[in-house]
């Protein structure tokens, strides 16, 4: 008999066997599905012995391979049959066709079941990582720890105290301190410059007496802004710039070691003003500096409390739109305080909103959107620092990048980098993903959205929250539907939706990340204005609004060149003359542009 017969006779053996199955062993005490492992594992291993013996009906000279059971694939071929759903049959040397084996699906549904069984004490850590939940803590800045059983009270209507039985904060809850603390010691390793400012700082506390009350997205990285200011000296009062930014694991940790933090993730608007004023508004504590991202704390001092506002001695502002907000003070004659304009300074402009955005851009479109962009067509509005960094990330991912811009050098600058400048009414019908990082307000209004195509995705990197017209969307004609924490579907009579992030506000400290790293350097930027305003002696800052020294852009960098394992070279005496510098700095002009 022919190699060929031997392996036909097998298969239609091993074939008879599978369809004599039913002739199975005893029922056993085991559990069903151990049952039913332990039939298959017998049901295979009789077929084995099948083929064995079929194979023993006439010596072949050829070597039989080592697993018998998978030999008839040798002659017989798989298909998918029509009949069965799904199932496949063997199709034998003579023509006859069977039945494969059926193959169990997996359960997964009761696994999850039994891992939602699992008892737990201190609270589930969400899978905001790998599993997208509904829950508002789902795709946060971080991995978030939640306690279902308070997710639904507002954290203002609960009363938590620390361990020392401090109650003066308001978070979403306290039991995540030490969740928290991990997330903070983390940053910390990716911060050198402010780890160098503490250590130099032992002997010294340069800020010591002041009272700084800030306003700004509470990450793990600002965490250890805060308590490298705490290690100067300073005492801190703290609020969230942001309502969806905040970590309440480290508001939590922040809680815990003392500080008094007033903000959680998922805010409301009234929340959000509530807890700038427990801030603001305590007894016996007279705040004589201030820090903020956006001007909405400045702005609240300002109109509701105008005496404490002249009492302070500084301003720090790290953002477009609190930068304009101070100028517009400093014009109308209404500033009475001097103002430090941080987000203008090189480290800033150069570092934080051009790496920075470079990175998190993708970062926060892939976590919410899980989008490809590959061949897709983006549209960035505006070519500022900002949009520089987004459009370099896309253009490198495979996008097709069109810009908007309304300044004439800006705009040469995207052309010679390889974009094409568009109006974007040229291009809103066709785009895939619309990104706006002008500081503008209205860039995106109700007109482009209606002409935007079926599963456009639509966020902002921008600053404020007023780019995207979302207002103009909340009509009764319209329908939301939330996706995910962060993401709306937003759906029009015909069918047709776009994909809104973060209800217009900004996309990666709403929905992701932002690189530790570069954070490192506006907080040390931050922290020396604090430290140059509080101590300037008297007249050296009027009541106006001012760009950080060079000397002190070119100290935070220096600070963040050892991470590099970096070496500066120095000037001779007779190169520093001829340049007509100072062998220290600073290197260049003011009115140099990097």
């Amino acid at each position: 008999m022919s190699v060929q017969a031997v392996a036909a006779k097998m298969a239609e053996v091993e074939l008879k066997d599978v369809a004599g199955k039913d002739a199975s062993p005893a029922i056993s005490p085991l559990t069903p599905k151990a049952e039913e492992k332990k039939s298959e594992n017998n049901s295979s291993s009789s077929s084995a012995a099948a083929a064995v013996a079929a194979a023993a009906v006439e010596p072949s000279p050829v070597t039989t391979a080592p697993n018998p059971v998978k030999m008839p694939q040798a002659s017989a071929m798989k298909r998918p049959d029509p009949q069965q759903n799904g199932g496949e049959a063997f199709v034998n040397c003579d023509g006859t066709v069977a039945e494969a084996p059926r193959m169990k699906k997996i359960q997964f549904a009761d696994q999850k079941q039994e891992f939602n069984k699992r008892p737990t004490k201190i609270g589930r850590r969400s899978l905001s990582r790998s599993i997208s939940q509904s829950s508002t803590d789902s795709y946060s800045s971080a991995a978030s720890y939640t306690d279902s059983s308070d997710d639904e009270t507002s954290p203002r209507d609960k009363q938590q105290k620390n361990s020392k039985g401090n109650a003066d904060f308001c978070i979403k809850n306290i039991k995540q301190a030490d969740f928290g603390r991990r997330e903070i010691e983390i940053a910390e390793q990716e911060m050198p410059a402010l780890m160098a400012l503490r250590k130099r700082a032992q002997g010294e506390k340069p800020l010591a007496g002041a009272k700084i009350v800030g306003c700004t997205h509470i990450t793990a990285q600002t965490a250890v802004l805060m308590e490298t200011l705490s290690a100067l000296g300073a005492q801190c009062r703290w609020a969230a710039c942001n309502i969806y930014s905040t970590q309440n694991e480290v508001a939590a940790a922040l809680a815990e070691g003392g500080f008094s933090v007033f903000a959680w993730k998922g805010e409301s608007e009234d929340d959000f003003w509530w807890c700038i004023d427990r801030c603001v508004n305590v007894e016996g504590w007279q705040p004589n500096m201030i820090l903020d991202d956006g001007g909405d704390l400045t702005h609240w001092i300002y109109k509701k409390y105008p005496n404490m506002f002249k009492k302070i001695k500084g301003i720090v502002e790290e953002s477009v739109t609190g930068v304009h907000r101070l100028y517009q003070l400093s014009k109308a004659g209404k500033l009475c305080v001097p103002a430090m304009n941080v987000n203008d300074s090189v480290t800033k402009q150069k570092f934080d909103n051009l790496y920075c955005c470079r990175e998190s851009i993708l970062d926060g479109l892939k976590r919410t959107t899980d989008v490809m962009f590959g061949g897709k067509q983006v549209v960035v509005c505006g070519y500022g620092e900002v949009g520089k960094g987004c459009c370099a990330a896309l253009k490198a991912m495979g996008s097709i990048v069109y810009v908007t811009e309304i300044d004439p050098i800006c705009a040469l600058q995207a052309c010679m980098d390889g974009f094409r400048l568009v109006k974007l009414s040229e291009v809103i019908r066709q785009v895939d993903i619309v990104i706006t990082c002008t500081g503008n307000k209205n860039v995106v209004v109700r007109e482009y959205m209606d002409r935007m195509k079926n599963g456009c995705i639509v966020c902002n990197m921008g600053h404020s929250n007023t780019e995207i017209d979302v207002a103009s969307l909340r009509t009764p004609e319209l329908t939301w539907e939330r996706v995910r924490s962060q993401v709306d579907h937003v759906i029009w009579p015909d069918g047709k939706r776009i994909v809104l992030l973060a209800e217009g506000r900004l996309l990666n400290l709403s929905c992701s990340t932002v690189p530790t790293f570069v954070l490192s350097i506006t907080a040390t930027t931050q922290a020396l204005a604090l430290i140059e305003l509080y101590n300037a002696p008297e007249g050296r800052y009027k009541q106006d609004v001012y760009l950080l020294p060079k000397k002190m852009d070119e100290y935070v960098a220096s600070l963040h060149l050892p991470t590099f394992d970096a070496h500066l070279t120095e000037l001779s005496d007779e190169q520093a003359k001829y340049l007509g510098l100072n062998k220290n700095g600073p290197f260049k002009p003011n009115y140099y542009r990097y």
